[in-house]
């Protein structure tokens, strides 16, 4: 199994409303890394669900329900998306503030490559998150 985080401005899609919906796609990346990411995902891989700009927090989990396809918004062949379907509620949302104040997260996609919206989370990573999380 790979770990992933994905990053949606709460105005935007929040996690409450993906929750209510019961799945989405994950649609509208026009960054070549990010792509890449999605077309790595595979069926039951879990995803970090980040609200970026206001509240810039991890608050749940995602998992991969369907590996990447074309993306319906576009008829460019270069992008694609994957579904996603709600895991679990993180307990406790773990910020970005407490995320860079932990030096064994220094290296991770979040904190490095900030832009990013689509990233890739280690093992480790994941395990700590989760802990920070209870």
């Amino acid at each position: 199994m790979n770990y992933w985080l994905v990053k949606s401005e709460p105005f935007k899609y929040s996690w409450q409303q993906f929750e209510k919906e019961g799945q989405t796609f994950w649609d509208g990346v026009r960054n070549y890394a990010a792509r890449n990411n999605l077309k790595a995902m595979k069926k039951g891989d879990l995803v970090f669900w980040y609200h970026s700009n206001e509240g810039l927090e991890i608050v749940g989990i995602a998992q991969v329900i369907k590996e990447a396809y074309q993306d319906p918004t576009t008829e460019d062949e270069a992008w694609v998306v994957v579904d996603l379907k709600p895991y679990k509620k993180l307990k406790k949302p773990v910020s970005l503030a407490q995320i860079k104040a932990e030096k064994t997260l220094a290296n991770m996609d979040l904190v490095r490559l900030s832009r990013l919206s689509v990233g890739t989370v280690r093992k480790q990573e994941w395990e700590k998150i989760i802990e920070m999380s209870k």
